[in-house]
């Protein structure tokens, strides 16, 4: 063999053997073939932080292969990612396999293209070792942080806990702005909206004052029914608005979580899959500049597409500095093409990276923005209307920038008027309107606000969100919102009538919301931990890897910096800092006298009723879904010890309604039987006996066949994915074109022998 290329993953090695050749051997590491051993420190605190590193027994056949193929080539060529991650992925094979320099070559591409693909082949280099040294220091630092932090809070917490220097920092953000929203309260103000008519259009404007109370609303409404309406002021300013870069990886997380709806983890997996296929450039950067080839092919695409006065070449900066090696912007390979095949999310994505690097080398957008001012006679008052007409689309046509803020009033067009004109009203409006607490973070904003402090890195967002998610600090989801009354005065026909009128208010889209858990961690750090916990704390540990990684820095020396200091908080905190429980005083329960608390014990939030140190022992009771430490009432907390409840007799058993890990449900004998959103409390013998029989049907429908072979019960079922074998806990999917009905036990065994053959696939995603 002459050549043995080493990529990270499969896809990666498929598409580039089809650009090099017959010389060329291409093959996968399948991420990081070495690795700190999960289960120990793995690093040497007494020896300069010497990281010990091990191949995990899942990669040891992987690295005997590797090792033959490497012996047997002439030359062997490092071809992982180009960033720091990349970079030391290609030092730990050249350590692992044993890789002499001259024999070894380092190359680094940011597209999949045969171009790019032959010009690193014609350019290769050594390993930057100033890179490995980067990745290595954050990857000591997050071990030391998270192995000497998660113990003490196993002590003062609670059990099987965890922490991070950049996820526990993150829930911080998400617990702080929770709170910021608890303590809001909203103030009330009457908006005045006056809906006038010219030239046959009507067109809406809005006070110039807000008023405090229904009265005086009212009272200015009444003065408007014989009021006269002119016109005092009108100006016409051209505008124009310019398109946003192209995507750096967080724009592209926040983009493809506003426009499509996609979470930060699978926009990562998908852009993976795209830059994997050669379809965009390399997906971790934080530079949103273009090459110039891409420049060239852009210019073209916009003129051929939609003419010459829509095009305007425009270079980009990035204002971040050295926080990623990555050389380019996220951008299609080809930008001639505008459309892949594939699946759905894939063409999505993809469409979302071609419009947006084509919008940012359009022509700015121009606009004329009107803006007028309407005197209401006997007042001191006026009404002001703006309105915006684009007068040239510009890159408009192609891609608008999507946005956080939630209730955006679009400016419509106005009518052609004079200074001086009279003006009718069809109706003028009175609404009351409430401000708004601080929006809680979607993944998107998240991103955006880390991002902004300087806090983690491309690579590091979204295994940031999934972990936090992931360990039950955060939870992501849907809320309802509550009714709410508001005033609402409307003048029409030279009638002022008021009504009461009700609005939802508060219901929450996909949002991020601390869990109790993730509160009590929170607030524990923070009072013990406030270095660790800082912002601009954990904003300056990520410029010193940067420092690393342009060599200004030498990593074990920052090392030392931070873990000494750190090492002696740990050791204090263990020792003199009080158990944390998040504890609140609900009041006292009335048929015992004894003191109610709301609190986090051993299994998560509960409700205790009594002293731990009282002869008689305390009464305890888990929180319902939905119900939180720090909100739930007293009422609502002695209503979770009227459970189980004993709800009467079916068939001979009793039924008996709980709550348990996976929310509320009803015991039948030997079957547990979910009650969905039924209210534990009130949930009647009529509704348990229905859901009883409907999950008998289900499971009724779901076994197609069963067989025995010895002691071994063979299943064949109906699921959620399809039709599948069961047998015990593994189970075999049934290959399409089988009837599952007609199989037989030799048919089942035969599926189950091909399948249980097959070895595991490697996971695309780096370990």
């Amino acid at each position: 063999m002459k050549n043995l290329v080493i990529v990270e993953s499969p896809a990666k090695a498929k598409t580039i053997e089809g650009f090099l050749g017959k010389d060329f051997t291409v093959k996968s590491s399948f991420g990081h073939i070495r690795d700190l051993p999960s289960k120990k420190l793995s690093v040497d605190v007494e020896n300069n932080y010497q990281p010990v590193y091990v191949v995990p027994k899942d990669k040891e056949n992987l690295v005997k292969e590797l090792r033959k193929l490497s012996k047997e080539a002439e030359t062997v060529w490092l071809a992982s990612d180009e960033d720091r991650e990349g970079e030391a992925i290609s030092w730990h094979l050249q350590e692992a396999l044993k890789l002499t320099e001259d024999k070894t070559k380092r190359i680094v591409f940011n597209e999949i293209t045969k171009s790019a693909i032959m010009n690193a082949v014609e350019n290769p280099r050594t390993i930057n070792v100033d890179l490995v040294n980067a990745q290595q220091a954050r990857r000591v630092l997050d071990r030391l942080v998270g192995y000497e932090l998660s113990p003490v809070l196993w002590k003062k917490v609670k059990p099987n806990l965890s922490a991070g220097r950049v996820q526990s920092v993150a829930v911080r953000l998400i617990v702080e702005r929770e709170r910021e929203v608890e303590e809001f309260t909203p103030q009330s103000a009457f908006r005045i909206l006056a809906f006038f008519n010219a030239g046959g259009m009507e067109f809406k404007a809005e006070l110039s004052q807000r008023f405090g109370t229904q009265k005086d609303a009212r009272e200015f409404i009444e003065k408007c029914r014989n009021a006269n309406f002119s016109v005092t002021d009108l100006q016409k300013k051209p505008a124009k608005r310019t398109p946003a870069a192209p995507f750096t990886t967080s724009t592209l997380q926040q983009e493809a979580s506003r426009k499509l709806g996609m979470s930060v983890s699978r926009t990562m997996r998908v852009a993976q899959d795209l830059y994997e296929q050669g379809k965009i450039t390399y997906m971790r950067t934080d530079s949103v500049n273009l090459s110039d080839l891409a420049l060239n092919t852009s210019r073209e695409e916009v003129v051929k597409q939609f003419g010459e006065p829509y095009s305007k070449t425009r270079k980009y900066s990035s204002k971040t500095k050295g926080a990623q090696e990555a050389h380019e912007a996220i951008r299609p390979t080809y930008m001639s093409v505008q459309n892949i095949d594939g699946e759905p999310q894939h063409r999505r994505l993809y469409e979302l990276i071609w419009k947006r690097t084509i919008a940012s080398q359009m022509a700015d957008a121009e606009l004329e923005r009107t803006s007028i001012q309407i005197s209401v006679s006997g007042s001191d008052l006026f009404f002001t209307a703006q309105g915006e007409v684009i007068k040239f689309d510009g890159f408009l046509k192609v891609y608008l920038e999507g946005t956080d803020d939630e209730g955006e009033e679009q400016k419509g067009m106005l009518p052609e008027l004079s200074v001086g004109q009279s003006l009718t009203y069809n109706k003028i409006e009175g609404q009351e309107r409430y401000t708004s607490p601080p929006a809680r973070y979607t993944e998107a904003s998240l991103v955006r606000k880390l991002e902004e402090l300087g806090i983690g890195r491309p690579s590091t967002y979204a295994p940031t969100i999934s972990t936090i998610i992931n360990r039950n600090y955060v939870v992501k989801e849907s809320r309802d919102g509550k009714e709410r009354k508001y005033g609402f005065i409307v003048l029409e026909n030279n009638e002022v009538t008021e009504e009461t009128k009700v609005e939802i208010a508060g219901a929450e889209k996909m949002k991020l919301f601390p869990t109790d858990i993730g509160k009590v961690v929170t607030d524990f750090l923070v009072e013990n931990f406030s270095d660790i916990m800082d912002y601009n704390f954990t904003a300056q540990v990520e410029k010193e890897f940067d420092e690393i990684a342009e060599g200004q820095k030498e990593w074990t020396s920052m090392i030392d910096g931070f873990y000494k200091p750190f090492h002696q908080t740990t050791e204090d905190t263990e020792k003199n800092a009080e158990r944390a429980t998040g504890e609140r005083l609900l009041g006292v329960d009335p048929d015992s006298g004894r003191n109610v608390y709301a609190r986090l014990g051993r299994f998560g939030p509960m409700i205790q009723i009594g002293e731990a140190d009282n002869e008689e022992k305390p009464k305890f009771s888990s929180l319902r879904a939905g119900q939180g430490l720090d909100d739930i009432t007293l009422d609502e907390a002695l209503d979770l010890f009227k459970l189980p409840r004993d709800i009467g007799e079916y068939e001979g058993e009793k039924m008996v309604v709980a709550v348990g890990k996976y929310g509320p449900y009803v015991r039948h004998g030997k079957s547990f039987v979910s009650l969905g959103d039924e209210d534990p409390l009130t949930v009647t013998a009529e509704t348990a006996i229905s859901l009883i029989e409907e999950k008998r049907q289900q499971l009724k429908n779901m076994m197609i066949n069963e067989f025995k072979d010895g002691d071994t019960v063979v299943q064949v079922k109906n699921g959620r994915y399809g039709p599948y074998i069961a047998v015990g806990k593994n189970n075999y999917k049934i290959p399409k074109g089988l009837d599952p009905e007609s199989l037989k036990l030799e048919d089942c065994k035969e599926i189950m022998e091909k399948q249980g053959s097959k070895p595991k696939r490697g996971a695309k995603q780096r370990k």
